[in-house]
């Protein structure tokens, strides 16, 4: 390897410490609370290597952010479907990818890091949610659309999606807790599969798009009840998608 190929190698190993450092530190104390001479001091370089590699602090909490957006956003993709595929069907498979990747442990501090811009936000968090979190509320917004009448609001949709963000989110952030009210044991029964399934029989349970989760008359512990509030083209659709998805809600 030659010299010049060896410095590239050692800047990048100092610019990934320095990322990796300043997520930790900027985590912890906040863009205001954390100072360019503990992240150095973590990274083991020196004070010049910030101004190199970003410029300045703005720079190097820019890229850190969208480091940290980047990790509690990735995993398995979501599917790009042929246009007949039925939307309650792209609702299951979207609720499906979401839960399995709230379910992903991304780094402690990558998800702090996240919390505290939900909380206090920047203009380089905001960058980092038009960039990460925009195109897959944007792919729920447009599934919502299919599923709600047209003369539904903007802003409608919107909360019935951030009602299902919600569901999900809620698995990661408060996990710990959960485990303590239900149970060890039985929260590590709660898995993607098992909980996916919650969530969409909850919210096509909420659109009208499958039964109550609770039987209306005692007599119908034993039978499911019809979707409610469908028309008849509806319910017709709503059978062919799940006789080939394999399983009724």
């Amino acid at each position: 390897m030659s010299k010049s190929a060896d410095a590239l190698t050692a800047a990048d190993a100092t610019r990934q410490r320095l990322l990796e450092a300043a997520e930790t530190v900027f985590a912890e104390k906040g863009f205001a609370g954390a100072s360019i001479r503990a992240i150095c001091q973590l990274a083991g370089a020196n004070i010049a290597a910030v101004n190199y590699h970003f410029g300045d602090k703005e720079g190097l909490y820019a890229e850190t952010i969208q480091r940290a957006h980047a990790t509690c956003t990735c995993g398995i993709p979501f599917p790009e479907w042929p246009p007949e595929v039925h939307p309650v069907q792209k609702l299951k498979d979207y609720i499906r990818v979401m839960m399995a990747r709230m379910l992903e442990v991304p780094r402690l501090s990558a998800m702090q890091l996240m919390m505290r811009e939900m909380l206090h936000p920047s203009p380089a968090g905001m960058q980092a949610v038009r960039e990460y979190i925009r195109p897959m509320a944007d792919i729920l917004h447009g599934i919502i659309a299919e599923l709600v009448p047209p003369d539904f609001s903007h802003q409608r949709r919107y909360m019935i999606g951030f009602s299902i963000v919600a569901q999900c989110l809620f698995y990661r952030q408060n996990r710990s807790t959960a485990a303590i009210l239900v149970g060890t044991d039985a929260y590590q029964s709660f898995t993607a599969d098992v909980l996916a399934e919650h969530v969409t029989a909850f919210t096509l349970a909420a659109l009208g798009y499958a039964p109550p989760l609770v039987p209306q008359t005692a007599e119908d512990n034993d039978r499911p009840l019809l979707p409610t509030g469908l028309t008849e083209e509806q319910h017709h659709d709503l059978g062919r998608v799940e006789n080939a998805d394999g399983r009724s809600q």
